[in-house]
């Protein structure tokens, strides 16, 4: 018979007491509650420079119980909780989460070495990925909750890869904030740092990363396996931690700052005040400068970058730093910047264009065979996930070339599969008229209960082109006061991601974007579940009125329970109408 596991509850303050409970009755709301107080005291400690008070207050988030529940809660949520590290075990069932939380002991803990696999880059090399298991992946996730706050509060204004609600929409805005007005820089330095995350240098890392020296320390120290051998680890962090993004971050801010300090606004030459209009942007090691003439970029930007990265260990790649005039174009973040008899016009690069349609190609070529509806399935997130990046970019005219390219690729599947038809009988079978569309991919799938289902093809085209509004710079998610307005923020956003789903969306109203369970924030990063208060196998109606938005977390909870009734009362504050 299998032992109960032992999984603690957190006082007010954190202390931690050795009560029987098991994964699903842990009180989420309170150790949401509980962990986002002490953020927001560590970002308080680090504002007023108190770092003896950051330090106290680290330790206490992650020695306690809800910030364990919390990692481990992470970690068997997103996208790798099904692969395993080198010791080939996962936590699956809500036993292997309740005595997960158990093993996070500091005093005890020695990380186990990566386990090394890779992927295929666009250029066609290969990068190398470390696994940790899932102990390791948890106590990165445990020390990110206390790192993070810090990396937010003295990151870069305009640094936004690896960081909480910022995206490359923000940084492509933050471009043509820069680049679009008539007295705009003309020259444009495109910076990329080569091999990054595996070159930093450790000693810089625990000398200046604001964390436990000696957790630190393990991580970067524990190596990988390749082919059943063990490869220490000298330099870099590995691609794959949870940490990784979020130490690199750390370790490249400043860089904005060192040049705002060397190239001010304006500057007096002996004659009369210039401006060299040095802007940087940076999207993880990515990033690009501005400036008002090349020789100020060669000259005098270059080596300052440069001088600031072999600090860290690093330098810049010889093959993708170059030096762009602004009408020559240059490529970022899969958008190509340009100006057209000075206008800038940004559009999806031409060779995220040639990505996204190998990918369709591929996936129709790969299915010769398969129903409509089963390729339709797997085409829409491709097309949708592909327009819904680009689509606050001048890409109305690209779209309706992306559909039509896909239209080519699925007549001429159509007309393999159908050898001996005709046309007009291959255009009744597979292309129909949806409203005021005609020629519309359409087929059929089963739902759960094996109903037939039409679907039909993502047209890009038809959706609308928005202007994307660029978060503030110097917005801090863990600070109380900003929290009005990253609330209506996510508003924008969810209204975004749920547009077309009507129902969805004004559930998510309803409850003011909160979860009535938990009492946290519904995103598009957390996900949600659509549960019937009265389940439909106990008569329970499929109408709005039985329906409320869920965390997939405290869906499981509440069907665990075997009480979907007894819900706790919706939380009125939040987000109002969207």
């Amino acid at each position: 018979m299998t032992a109960k596991p032992t999984v603690r509850t957190v006082s007010v303050a954190g202390a931690v007491s050795h009560d029987l409970l098991e994964w699903h009755a842990i009180d989420w709301r309170r150790v949401q509650q509980n962990v986002r107080r002490l953020q927001a005291r560590i970002v308080k400690a680090v504002q007023e420079g108190r770092w003896g008070k950051v330090r106290a207050l680290q330790h206490l988030l992650t020695h306690s119980f809800s910030a364990k529940a919390l990692a481990v809660r992470r970690v068997t949520e997103n996208q790798g909780k099904r692969t395993p590290g080198v010791d080939q075990v996962t936590w699956k069932t809500p036993a292997h989460k309740a005595m997960a939380i158990g093993t996070l002991q500091q005093r005890s803990y020695r990380p186990q070495p990566l386990r090394r696999v890779y992927v295929a880059k666009s250029n066609g090399k290969l990068r190398g990925l470390g696994i940790p298991t899932m102990r390791d992946r948890a106590m990165q996730a445990l020390y990110l909750l206390a790192l993070d706050p810090i990396a937010e509060t003295l990151a870069d204004p305009n640094s936004y890869g690896f960081r909480t609600h910022r995206a490359p929409a923000d940084a492509i805005e933050q471009c043509l904030t820069v680049l679009a007005r008539q007295d705009s820089p003309e020259w444009v330095l495109e910076g990329d740092i080569r091999a990054c995350f595996d070159e930093f240098s450790h000693k810089w890392l625990l000398a200046h990363i604001p964390m436990d020296k000696a957790m630190l320390s393990k991580w970067l120290k524990a190596g990988y396996i390749e082919r059943n051998v063990l490869h220490p680890t000298e330099a870099g962090t590995p691609q794959g931690g949870i940490c990784s993004p979020v130490i690199a971050n750390l370790a490249l801010d400043g860089l904005e700052t060192r040049l705002r300090t060397a190239f001010p606004r304006k500057v007096w030459n002996g004659y009369k005040q210039v401006c060299p209009k040095v802007n940087f942007i940076r999207l993880a090691d990515d990033f690009v400068i501005t400036g008002a003439t090349k020789e100020l970029l060669e000259a005098e930007v270059k080596p300052l970058v440069e001088a600031f990265l072999k600090e860290r260990g690093l330098e810049l790649s010889a093959e993708k730093t170059v030096i762009t005039h602004i009408a020559d174009g240059f490529d970022f973040l899969g958008q190509n910047l340009r100006k057209y008899n000075g206008k800038l016009l940004i559009k999806p690069s031409a060779k995220s264009i040639k990505t996204v349609l190998r990918k369709v190609r591929t996936v129709i070529k790969d299915n010769k065979g398969a129903a409509a509806g089963h390729l339709i399935y797997q085409l829409n997130p491709i097309i949708r996930g592909w327009a819904m990046y680009h689509r606050h970019a001048v890409s109305a005219k690209v779209f309706e070339s992306v559909d039509h390219a896909i239209f080519q690729a699925l007549w001429r599947w159509a007309k393999r599969r159908h050898p001996n038809k005709g046309l007009r009988w291959v255009k009744a079978r597979y292309f129909h008229s949806i409203g005021d569309r005609n020629w519309v991919f359409s087929g059929e799938v089963r739902d759960p209960k094996g109903k037939r289902q039409a679907v039909h093809l993502f047209s890009a085209h038809r959706l609308p082109i928005k202007r994307h509004t660029k978060i503030k710079g110097e917005a801090n998610p863990y600070n109380p006061q900003w929290e009005l307005y990253f609330e209506k923020r996510l508003a924008r956003k969810m209204t975004d991601s749920l547009e077309g789903r009507r129902t969805l969306l004004n559930l998510w109203r309803r409850q003011d974007g909160r979860c009535p369970h938990c009492g946290a924030a519904i995103t598009p990063l957390t996900g949600w579940h659509s549960h019937h208060k009265v389940w439909r196998s106990h008569g329970g109606s499929d109408t709005a009125d039985n329906r409320v938005l869920l965390h997939p977390t405290c869906h499981r909870q509440i069907h665990h329970a075997l009480d979907s009734t007894s819900m706790p009362p919706p939380v009125t504050r939040g987000f109002g109408k969207a």
